[in-house]
């Protein structure tokens, strides 16, 4: 099954994105779910579960995590108890994977080898230490960032997942991650990458045109 593991809507409050729109894209793309990642919140992402549980569309939630040293896929966490900083940018790296995993969640560094500035992650990448997984296909991403982080996870013995990090519907789907086992909610979304059993690629039935 093919999930997009990396979406943002209108409630990340950068983009214009309807999650309706979303969703029903993913759907007529042959998508089998979505994973929705507010930028800093994981609460902001609560309407858009009810509009996919009308749709009947598998959707789970996630958190993009802005740090010092890159953005951080959080899985697993609740709510926003995860942010014991009061702000919202600039985390400690290390720090937030440390509370995530005191929460039960997951961390999968997002666009790891995307050049933004002074909190690029980059090779800092494979001395990480807390990751399960690493965001081998970014959406967003040049080819040539997204082959890094290949080459990164398959040094690192570590799965890769795939996101479309869409911001517009023409992007859902770009990239995706193929699970080989069922999911059906977080907790088997995680077991699945815990396993290795998911791998990240571009999805083949993205098209560009809605």
């Amino acid at each position: 099954m093919w999930i997009d593991t990396h979406c943002h809507t209108k409630f990340s409050y950068d983009n214009w994105l309807d999650p309706l729109a979303l969703i029903r894209r993913a759907r007529a793309l042959g998508l089998d779910g979505i994973v929705v990642t507010e930028h800093y919140s994981y609460e902001a992402s609560a309407p858009v579960e009810a509009i996919a549980r009308d749709e009947g569309m598998l959707l789970l939630r996630g958190v993009e995590i802005a740090t010092d040293r890159g953005h951080l896929l959080a899985y697993g966490v609740e709510d926003d108890s995860w942010n014991i900083w009061g702000r919202d940018n600039w985390l400690s790296l290390s720090a937030v994977i440390e509370r995530i995993l005191e929460l039960g969640g997951i961390c999968v560094p997002a666009h790891p080898f995307r050049e933004v500035g002074v909190c690029s992650l980059l090779e800092g990448l494979l001395e990480l230490e807390g990751i399960v997984a690493v965001e081998t296909h970014n959406g967003n991403n040049q080819d040539a960032d997204n082959d890094l982080a290949i080459r990164a996870a398959e040094h690192m013995a570590l799965p890769g997942l795939g996101g479309s990090d869409c911001h517009k519907v023409s992007a859902v789907g770009r990239c995706a991650t193929e699970f080989l086992q069922p999911v059906s909610d977080m907790a088997s979304f995680i077991a699945a990458i815990r396993a290795g059993a998911c791998r990240g690629n571009y999805f083949p039935g993205f098209q560009t045109t809605p």
